[in-house]
């Protein structure tokens, strides 16, 4: 399994992400800052690098994108991979099935993981594909691969998305969800997502053009958000209201 670029059913639809796993755990997040830097710096900062998006967040409104520090580094990942690609309601039940097959309340421990047999897995509603890339998880996590999140929180973000690409079914695009709704980091710019595309195009295209379903590509996106450096991840979260305003 190898993971899409334009994800329109896995991206978080609200504030954080939608699934309640054991690898979520104390607010990185708090009142009137995130990762550690106040809310209003950083809606200042995007409104007067860019009068258009400043446009966006007068109609959304206040910050409150959130992230949620993980207690597993393992748990978070073998979450993302299973809503990869589907509805949040369908993950949840898959995680459901898991759970109550394993007599667990979150994911198996990897050991027991990489042991179970694959009808195991498939008859939790896991597709071939992603049972097959959470047995990897389980495998490079024994092995040191995957950090943990004490490690995650030392390394860069390219050091990190470099780690946690090597696993099976893992892409840039959940790297990029994991960074901003479970590590807080404040600069990144998941230009493949659909709805980052979509929203951009709301915000910035003319009507006609909208229209026509016309779509940024990713490097125009990149282009423009060197004007929100250094909190690209905080205008993505207003691009991916856009879409919710228009709907």
């Amino acid at each position: 399994m190898t993971e899409t670029k334009n994800k329109t059913k896995t991206k978080p639809k609200s504030n954080k992400p939608t699934a309640k796993s054991a690898g979520r755990s104390a607010r990185l997040s708090q009142g009137n800052t995130l990762g550690g830097v106040s809310r209003a710096k950083i809606v200042s900062h995007l409104s007067n690098s860019d009068k258009k998006l400043a446009a966006l967040i007068e109609r959304v409104g206040p910050l409150t994108l959130t992230a949620d520090q993980m207690q597993s580094s393992y748990q978070a990942l073998a979450e993302s991979i299973v809503y990869q690609q589907i509805t949040g309601k369908a993950a949840q039940s898959i995680c459901k099935k898991v759970f109550t097959t394993f007599a667990t309340e979150a994911f198996p421990e990897p050991h027991i993981m990489l042991a179970s047999p694959m009808e195991q897995l498939r008859s939790c509603g896991l597709s071939s594909g992603k049972a097959m890339a959470i047995k990897d998880l389980a495998e490079k996590t024994l092995a040191g691969v995957v950090p943990s999140v004490e490690e995650m929180h030392l390394l860069e973000d390219e050091d990190l998305a470099q780690r946690l690409t090597s696993v099976r079914g893992i892409g840039p695009w959940t790297v990029h969800m994991l960074l901003i709704f479970r590590l807080a980091r404040l600069d990144v710019m998941p230009s493949t997502d659909y709805d980052i595309r979509k929203g951009f195009a709301l915000t910035y295209y003319s009507k006609s053009k909208i229209k026509e379903g016309v779509l940024p590509t990713p490097s125009e996106i990149n282009s423009r958000a060197e004007l929100w450096r250094p909190y690209r991840s905080a205008a993505s979260w207003y691009l991916w209201r856009a879409t919710d305003l228009a709907k």
